[in-house]
Formats: structure tokens, C-alpha cells, sequence
């Protein structure tokens, strides 16, 4: 069964996620009602002090400054319990006298969907409340209600429009119970704060015109590092030719000519010659064979990554702890850059970084591959300094993932990748 398909268990997973998403839906409410009262109150004042406007200046001022600290607290909030992050969708002030700066505020249209919010979220929350604590309690209680039903009068508990008795009559609430407390409550915890979620992903984050404008920026910055990453790779390849393999090719066309000339003048010298040559043969062969599993190792293709890994840690003059957990193997074109990544950090540990140890990880975390390189070596990694590291940024980048570089002098030094992996 697929993520996609409906599992009335899914909840469960996770429990700690499920338990932090309920105390989000019950926190709601009273946060949300301390934020209406204040905003509310706030505006009142202000719409009351219009007819005097100078006295109302200052008191619009304080809405505004009272709804942005309400409003960074609830995006603190969602991320802490509900795991959501939301952007902050309001720019920084540029006006330089205070009352351009309240103009600028009365103006943004990101500080009156805030102020809306604020506004909305309480009959919102006060729902989603309900909810949460109506299928809990109520699958609780139906199930102690078989210990207890024999203390109420006539053995049997009313609920509206009908009536439970014991005997049969209680263990078929206490089934109820079960079945409301195993899968209900649980997808109506998780309804509700996806009902909260929705609305505070609207009014306090970037509309869909910001959100689309960055994602068109960030995949033309993307395509742009494929392309770069593309050349610079050809480059490489194209230096590694003809510095390496072209020039062993044409002395070993020399060597071979000259051998052919010597042979019948001094068999024994030729015979050297031919020797010398089949060793730089042997030479070019090797650094046509590095090359190619420099492009793309046969390896990689054919056992996936932890295999290809496994054989780039033996070859590692650095001691190097290897820990691959990919239960379906990534696309290959992030396979390659994960691949490509990880030999270049080790490649920087062994020349750069002093270390005497390596650690590797590579693990599947939801829709991404997250790769973790760390070393105990002297730090002070520069990504400008001609490592290597802006070429991985570039490979990164142009797969639409992230790379995070710490490496404060005296060490140790983490590089850390998250690549989207979705197959």
C-alpha cells in the first residue's frame, strides 16, 4: 500500500507527531483568544480615536507592532508543534521618518492578512477544538462507561437519542470506543489541524503570486547551476584528455616509431623500447579507466549506491565509516550527484583537512536524500578557496537541493546534502 492510499492507521506512524498535532489544535483556542481580544481591541480604539486622527496615529502604530509580534509567535507555534514552516511574507520597511513607516504598514497587503487571521483563527480554532476534544473524550468515555454504567440509576446511561444498558449494551460502546479512539479521533486531530494549517498558510504566509514568482526564480537559479555544473564537468573531462591520456597516447606513438626504426639496427634496444612502450600503454589505459568512472562508475549503475560507496571508503587513504539506508534506491541522476558529492568532500578530507577519521551517511528522509559527510581533521573549509565545493554547490543546486558547509577553523568540518528524490 502506497503513502497515497488511505490507511485508517497512518496516524499512529508517528504517535509523537500525532500527540504534538493534538496539543497544537488544543493550544489553539486560547492562544487564538488572547490574539482576538487584543487585535480587536486595538483596532477598536484606533477606529474610535479617528475623529481625532493625531491621537489615533499612534495607537495604529501599536496595532500594527502588536500584530506582527502575534503573528511571528503563531508561525513559531505551527513550526514547534504542527512541524510546518511558514514564510514570513511581510518586507522590510524602507521609509525612514515614522510616519512614512505607518503609511508603508496601513499600505501591505501581508500585514492586513495577518491582522485577518488574527481575526479569523479563533471560530476557526474554536471548531477544530471541539472536534479534537468531542472524539477523544467521547471514545474514552464510551469505553469507561462499561465500568461505571452500574452506579447510574436503572443500570443504564442516556445519550440523547439513545440509551446504554449493561451487558451487551456497553461492550458494543466500549467497541465503539476503540474504533473512535484507534482510527477517529486520531484522523480528526489531524483534519482539524490541517483546517488551521490551511488557514494560517494563507493569511500568514506569501500568496500563491509570491510563492510561484520564487519558485520561477529558484528553478531558473537551478537550471543555471545544471548548466554551469554541465560545462565545467565538459571542461574537466576535455583537460583530463588532453593533459592525461593524449599525451601518453602520442609518446606512446613516438616510442613505437622509434622502436620500429631501432629494431633491425639494435634488436636489444628496440626490444627496451617496445618494453617502455607497452607499460605507457598500460598507463593511458588507466587513466582512460579513471576518467570514465570519474563521468559515471559502472558500479553506481549497476548495485547502486551504497556498493559504489563501499568501493570509494576502501580506496580512501582516511580512515571512513560508512552507514547507506536507502530502502528504494533514488533516481539516478540523484544517485550520481550523491555519489559525486560524497568523493569530492572525501577527496577534500584527504588533502585538505589533517583528519585521521571520516564519517558518511546516506539515508532516504521522506521525498529527499539527505548525505552527511563529517571529519575530525582542522576545518576552515573554503568554498572559494578552489576545493572543489563550489563546483558540488552547482551539481547540487541544479537538482533542486541544498548544501550546508560547517567548518569553523580547528574543525571539524560537516558538509551536509539534502537532494529531492521523489520516484
Amino acid at each position: 500500500m502506497t503513502d497515497s492510499m488511505f490507511h485508517p492507521l497512518r496516524p499512529w506512524r508517528h504517535p509523537g507527531r500525532l500527540w504534538r498535532v493534538a496539543c497544537y489544535n488544543l493550544t489553539a483556542v486560547p492562544v487564538a483568544g488572547v490574539t482576538f481580544g487584543l487585535v480587536i481591541g486595538f483596532l477598536a480604539w484606533t477606529v474610535g480615536l479617528l475623529v481625532t486622527f493625531v491621537f489615533a496615529l499612534p495607537v495604529a502604530w501599536l496595532a500594527f507592532a502588536l500584530s506582527r509580534i502575534l503573528g511571528r509567535i503563531e508561525r513559531n507555534r505551527i513550526a514547534a508543534l504542527a512541524g510546518v514552516f511558514i514564510a514570513d511574507p511581510i518586507p522590510p520597511l524602507k521609509a525612514r521618518t515614522w510616519f512614512g513607516r505607518l503609511k508603508e504598514r496601513v499600505g501591505s497587503g501581508p500585514r492586513w492578512r495577518e491582522i485577518a487571521h488574527h481575526l479569523v483563527h479563533l471560530p476557526v480554532a474554536s471548531v477544530g477544538f471541539g472536534f479534537t476534544v468531542a472524539t477523544w473524550a467521547g471514545s474514552l468515555a464510551m469505553i469507561g462507561l462499561h465500568f461505571v454504567v452500574g452506579r447510574f440509576p436503572d443500570d443504564a446511561a442516556k445519550f440523547y437519542l439513545f440509551e446504554v444498558t449493561s451487558g451487551w449494551g456497553t461492550v458494543a460502546a466500549m467497541a465503539v470506543g476503540v474504533v473512535g479512539l484507534v482510527m477517529v479521533a486520531p484522523w480528526v486531530t489531524v483534519g482539524s489541524a490541517r483546517m488551521n494549517l490551511a488557514l494560517a498558510q494563507a493569511l500568514l504566509g506569501p500568496s500563491r503570486d509570491v510563492v510561484h514568482e520564487a519558485q520561477v526564480t529558484r528553478l531558473e537559479t537551478s537550471r543555471s547551476a545544471a548548466v554551469d555544473s554541465a560545462e565545467t564537468e565538459r571542461r574537466r573531462i576535455e583537460r583530463d584528455l588532453h593533459d592525461g591520456a593524449q599525451q601518453r597516447l602520442v609518446a606512446l606513438a613516438a616510442g613505437l616509431g622509434a622502436a620500429r626504426e631501432k629494431f633491425d639496427v639494435d634488436p636489444e634496444t628496440g626490444r627496451r623500447m617496445i618494453a617502455d612502450a607497452h607499460e605507457e600503454a598500460k598507463a593511458a589505459l588507466r587513466e582512460i579507466r579513471d576518467l570514465v568512472r570519474g563521468i559515471h562508475p559502472v558500479i553506481l549503475e549497476d548495485r547502486g549506491l551504497d556498493a559504489a560507496l563501499s568501493a570509494v571508503v576502501a580506496r580512501s587513504p582516511v580512515p571512513v565509516t560508512l552507514d547507506v539506508d536507502i530502502p528504494k534506491r533514488p533516481p539516478a541522476a540523484v544517485e550520481s550527484a550523491a555519489y559525486f558529492v560524497i568523493t569530492e568532500a572525501l577527496t577534500n578530507v584527504a588533502k585538505h583537512a589533517n583528519a585521521t577519521k571520516a564519517y558518511v551517511s546516506v539515508a532516504r528522509a521522506g521525498d529527499r536524500l539527505v548525505v552527511e559527510v563529517r571529519d575530525n581533521g582542522s576545518g576552515g573549509a573554503d568554498p572559494t578557496a578552489g576545493s572543489g565545493l563550489q563546483g558540488l554547490r552547482d551539481r547540487v543546486a541544479g537538482l533542486g537541493g541544498t548544501i550546508y558547509l560547517i567548518s569553523p577553523r580547528g574543525g571539524p568540518t560537516t558538509v551536509s546534502v539534502e537532494l529531492p528524490c521523489v520516484s
